[in-house]
């Protein structure tokens, strides 16, 4: 089980990159275009910015909450967490190619 712990801490950690590279870059482009759909993005960046970091302070720092998802948490719930977090992370992926290509 701690593989599926380590690839769901580390498709977080990586959503977290990202989204501090596209919410830098939605933000900048807000400040300069003053589009609401730059706006719209940048606001969408912050809020799942701060579902991964919650996410990724759960999975590694919490003292209670660290423990029982590395031992009490069963596999197949650890799989469909994996699934969302890597899903969530080619999503990512995608945005990132089209906002900076």
């Amino acid at each position: 089980m701690d593989r599926w712990v380590d690839v769901a801490r580390v498709a977080a950690a990586v959503n977290v990159l990202v989204l501090l590279g596209l919410g830098t870059v939605w933000l900048r482009n807000f400040v300069k275009f003053r589009s609401k759909h730059t706006l719209g993005l940048a606001t969408f960046a912050t809020f799942l910015l701060a579902e991964n970091a919650f996410a990724l302070y759960y999975y590694q720092v919490d003292p209670t909450l660290s423990v029982w998802f590395s031992t009490a948490v069963p596999a197949v719930a650890w799989q469909a967490m994996l699934t969302l977090h890597v899903l969530e992370t080619l999503a990512l992926a995608v945005l990132a190619w089209v906002t900076w290509d």
